[in-house]
């Protein structure tokens, strides 16, 4: 039986919908902005229909020839002014005090929704959880140095998400006091960036699935991609329109700058040119060492990083990508370590790969993701709080096998997907085996958002311990292989 749920906030009435024991409320505006300028906060008034989804942030297809990445990132741009929005999958609308959790979506700052088909939340309402996903400004609009604006609008968008969470919560009967942020790659850097600067409170968990706190860009690096920008419009960011902004990112996008300036690597790794910045006014130092030095010691921390990141893109786009040769291999390594032969060797020593795309594969995935998520437990296990680590290592069968625990492959699993959406590249498809690892998977998420224990001993100054998340979970204390040492003193 289906019947159209209403919901009170303040002098507004949302319409939604219930079936199967899950109310869901979709679209509703948690903030208004000018397109530079902050987020402000609204009231909202009369009658809203929250039962679909509506628009999208300004951004650039996602889709490649012959790859389908719609259930990663969503359907694209959804034209609309009115995309400050949130929605919300509950259980029930008591105010019964049930857990929040609130993802943030990915796709490099330049793509995706919160109303991608592979983040419904319905998995998690039907454990008692409330699930909201957001949506926030992306590339030029949301992240874009732009000379007399405000920088990290995007970010500060996510900020007023997590308000507006918080004084609405009991209204879909979550506990406003009892919110779990979570994000996948750019959604879980913006949330190691959270750490360092929500408001004290406002989150009492959070989770970073293949994310880090130390990729912010300095003002030099993000003034390279305004410079291109500019010159891509040929004319000023402030007098051009949203497509012109998407359309100018896009090429700048792919002809990859250089964002390695002033003897500084690029922490972003070519995989885009744009992201939080370094402003000295919300962020004031990469968020490993504001959370080292206790920014974030009262929220318990889940972070984690999947075994194969980088097959996504060598693997997985690999028609769109150039062939990694022993050249090119060498030339990309050089602009992340200053002794690439080092790394290359210490890399094939340790069994991580024969041919040059799989060595520059695993390289990638510890420079971007396995180590900076490693050393933010380490900054976060000396703190009263509790951190855990884990490592995703079940393996696609897409692409003869090759695909492996690629960057976003745990998601199907998280949200407990897999059997109502296309993911396409990812090559996960619904069989006993499967679904009944994504129960367990899903089961560690919803533990931690309501009892702040995934399952597992923390992560502390004196044990390492990390979960290897797969088909036959095991725990370790000797999580980091002898070539990672090579990443020592290397940001």
């Amino acid at each position: 039986m289906t019947t159209e749920p209403l919901v009170r906030l303040g002098d507004a009435t949302l319409l939604g919908t219930h079936a199967d024991g899950v109310f869901s409320f979709k679209n509703i505006t948690y903030a208004r902005a000018e397109r530079f300028g902050l987020p402000e906060r609204v009231v909202l008034h009369g009658e809203r229909d929250a039962r679909s989804s509506g628009p999208t942030a300004p951004q650039a297809s996602a889709r490649f020839p012959g790859v389908d990445m719609e259930g990663l990132v969503g359907p694209g741009w959804i034209r609309g002014d009115d995309y400050l929005t949130a929605n919300v999958w509950t259980p029930t609308l008591a105010d019964e005090g049930l857990p929040v959790m609130v993802f943030v979506h990915g796709g490099s700052f330049t793509a995706g929704t919160g109303s991608t088909l592979g983040y419904d939340g319905t998995a998690f309402a039907r454990d008692g959880v409330v699930l909201v996903t957001v949506n926030y400004r992306l590339g030029v609009l949301g992240f874009g140095s732009v000379p007399g604006k405000p920088e990290n609008r995007g970010l500060r968008d996510q900020i007023a998400a997590l308000e507006w969470v918080r004084d609405n919560a009991s209204a879909f009967g979550g506990d406003p006091g009892d919110i779990t942020v979570f994000g996948q790659s750019a959604g879980a850097i913006s949330v190691c960036d959270l750490l360092a600067v929500a408001p004290k409170g406002l989150v009492r968990r959070a989770i970073s699935q293949s994310g880090g706190g130390s990729h912010l860009l300095t003002p030099a690096q993000a003034a390279v991609t305004t410079h291109a920008v500019t010159e891509a419009l040929g004319g000023p960011i402030l007098e051009a329109d949203d497509q012109a902004l998407v359309d100018a990112l896009t090429l700048v996008a792919s002809q990859r700058p250089d964002l390695a300036v002033d003897g500084l690597r690029d922490p972003l790794m070519g995989l885009s040119p744009i992201g939080p910045v370094l402003d000295g006014d919300l962020l004031h130092e990469q968020p490993v060492d504001a959370v080292a030095a206790g920014a974030s010691a009262a929220v318990d921390l889940l972070v984690g990083h999947n075994s194969d990141e980088m097959n996504l893109y060598l693997v997985g786009l690999g028609d769109a990508m150039p062939p990694v040769t022993p050249e090119a291999l060498e030339f990309a390594v050089a602009r992340l370590h200053p002794d690439p032969a080092r790394v290359v060797d210490a890399y094939r020593a340790a069994g991580k790969g024969d041919t040059p795309g799989e060595l520059l594969a695993a390289i990638g995935t510890d420079y971007m993701f396995g180590v900076p998520s490693a050393r933010l437990a380490d900054a976060h296990a000396p703190h009263a709080a509790g951190t855990w680590r884990y490592e995703f290592t079940w393996r696609s069968p897409a692409f003869d096998g090759r695909l492996g625990a690629c960057h976003g492959v745990e998601l199907p699993f998280v949200f407990e997907t897999l059997d109502r959406v296309d993911f396409g590249i990812l090559g996960v498809t619904a069989t006993d085996e499967t679904l009944a690892f994504a129960r367990e998977v899903h089961d560690v998420w919803v533990r931690f958002a309501r009892d702040g224990d995934p399952g597992w001993p923390r992560h502390t100054p004196e044990r390492q311990s990390l979960r290897r998340i797969g088909v036959e979970s095991t725990t370790t204390d000797e999580p980091d292989g002898e070539e990672r040492a090579v990443w020592e003193g290397v940001r």
